[in-house]
């Protein structure tokens, strides 16, 4: 029994290399898509100007 919590240890040691690279692919791709969301805005007021 011994040898199995050791493994289970093991597999749960945090990655802290892996949740730094997934937070910072998430916090671009939240940039990108407010970024996204603010021409799409900016594209529907020329469209109500210009109409």
């Amino acid at each position: 029994m011994g040898n199995e919590k050791s493994k289970e240890n093991k597999k749960k040691k945090f990655d802290f290399k892996c949740k730094k690279e997934n937070a910072i692919n998430s916090l671009f791709e939240v940039e990108h898509f407010l970024c996204d969301l603010k021409k799409v805005f900016n594209t529907v007021c020329l469209y109500k100007i210009l109409k």
